[in-house]
């Protein structure tokens, strides 16, 4: 492959959004990509304690009312990726990637989902951790314990062949996030399994910034881009 074949990707990093402004900021990126105004991208963030509730659509798997939500300070969306109930918070990585698919015609959904995580598989292979997928669910697991949530929406494209993809991954970071917002769902609607993080898999402590950085060569590892400007992963750690 020719250098000028390989497309450029935006890669970004907040440390806190707001979901609805994040949610926002995907819409306008996907018609955006969607009509070449903008170089595809890879968002990353922390967002403040947040549930979402997928197209599968389970209510019953949220464990809290609405003033017991108040009390916690989590906000709730109903969304429009694929999936169930999920939590976002502090000490989450969460990953956007709002790519196009199939522009030549040949779309793998499916494969799309198994490259981000194979992303997070080799990730945490770096710090000697297993990391696995389980044949009837999406996302990455350490053991019996789920590490990484992915849902994700392909967006039928409106001015050319494929997709445009929104939503994404939710890496957990930091331990002890099992007994903070999982606490009042049936996360993704599984009962049988817990939630682990990469602090207590890892037995040491992670600057999210950090991880965001050394995530991303993993990415282009399993994605066919080049970033696009400054490269994200070498800036240094804002104070």
């Amino acid at each position: 492959m020719n250098n000028s074949d390989i497309r450029k990707l935006q890669i970004s990093y907040d440390p806190i959004m707001e979901y609805g402004e994040a949610w926002d900021l995907q819409k306008e990126s996907v018609h955006a990509i969607d009509a070449g105004e903008q170089p595809e991208r890879l968002i990353l963030l922390q967002h403040p304690p947040t549930y979402t509730i997928g197209s599968q659509n389970h209510p019953e798997h949220l464990l809290l009312d609405e003033e017991q939500l108040k009390e916690k300070g989590i906000a709730l969306f109903e969304i429009d990726r694929g999936g169930d109930i999920t939590y976002h918070g502090p000490g989450q990585l969460v990953g956007y990637p709002i790519l196009m698919l199939g522009e030549e015609g040949k779309v793998d959904l499916r494969g799309y989902l198994r490259s981000l995580e194979a992303v997070i598989i080799d990730y945490l292979a770096s710090y000697g951790i297993v990391g696995e997928r389980k044949p009837e669910y999406t996302g990455v697991w350490v053991g019996d314990e789920k590490i990484c949530a992915i849902g994700v929406k392909f967006n039928k494209s409106k001015f050319r062949k494929g997709f445009v993809t929104s939503h994404g991954f939710a890496f957990n970071i930091t331990e002890g996030i099992s007994g903070h917002g999982f606490q009042g769902i049936i996360p993704c609607g599984i009962t049988e399994f817990g939630v682990t993080s990469l602090e207590e898999c890892a037995g040491r402590r992670f600057e999210l910034q950090d991880v965001a950085k050394e995530l991303v060569p993993y990415f282009l590892r399993h994605f066919p881009y080049e970033e696009q400007g400054e490269s994200f992963s070498d800036m240094a750690v804002a104070d």
